[in-house]
């Protein structure tokens, strides 16, 4: 009982820690559940796979309901997850409730991704997971990829996914550049989120003068971030 022994006291300190200690706590609580994973993994490697089982059924009765089977399974596979040496330096970045999300994916750079998006857009438990339906990640160019395994510095334009996504609440099949600016006015902060960090809203329809000529401009935006305008222009009729 080597491993279960020290898994209770981890647990149990964890508790203490938890009710004495509010700011720090959920950090805490990951790097607990990141140590109880490792134990768990080699006490699986010594007795089998079981031996969670058995240790959950001890652990609900000692000392709380919550350590059930399930709980132990992610805490060993949040160890299994982090152990890379890539992710190891992320695993108190963020509450237990965000790493639950990110357990299923297999790909260590799509994790870091989401987790570096976590981090610098503070974003909740809930705006993670549709960051994550929408398939963020997936959407972004292989070159901006490229530039964020090797931790290059990027661009204004790097984070802006391929395609946009545009809420068509009323299901249009075909859509004029009228109505589409429409769709994107109507819910202006998922379009400004789709385009990455630090985009604001200007103004649409801006005028400006070129030559002799008086021209507008779709959409007019500025990136906090980058410190510059940016001109969106908008087709004729696009194809939903």
């Amino acid at each position: 009982m080597k491993y279960y022994d020290e898994i209770k006291n981890k647990i149990i300190k964890n508790e203490i820690y938890g009710k004495v200690k509010d700011y720090s706590k959920e950090k805490n609580t990951v790097i607990t559940y990141f140590e109880i994973g490792k134990l768990l993994y080699e006490a699986g490697s010594e007795y089998g796979k079981s031996i969670i089982q058995k240790y959950s059924s001890k652990l609900m009765l000692e000392v709380g309901k919550k350590y059930n089977y399930r709980t132990l399974y992610r805490m060993r596979k949040l160890y299994e997850v982090f152990s890379n040496e890539k992710l190891t330096p992320l695993v108190s970045k963020l509450t237990w409730s965000h790493y639950l999300e990110l357990l299923s994916i297999n790909d260590s750079d799509k994790i870091s991704y989401y987790i570096n998006i976590c981090i610098s857009q503070n974003l909740s438990k809930r705006e993670l997971i549709s960051k994550i339906k929408l398939c963020e990640y997936e959407r972004l160019d292989d070159f901006t990829k490229f530039k964020l395994i090797n931790k290059e510095e990027s661009k204004i334009n790097d984070f802006i996914k391929n395609p946009i996504l545009i809420k068509n609440s009323y299901s249009y099949k075909e859509v004029s550049e009228k109505l589409l600016k429409q769709l994107i006015l109507e819910d202006l902060d998922s379009f400004l989120t789709e385009l990455g960090d630090g985009f604001t809203y200007v103004k649409n329809e801006y005028k400006i003068k070129l030559g002799d000529r008086y021209n507008y401009i779709d959409l007019l935006l500025y990136n906090i971030k980058y410190k510059c305008y940016v001109v969106v222009l908008i087709l004729d009729k696009i194809m939903i």
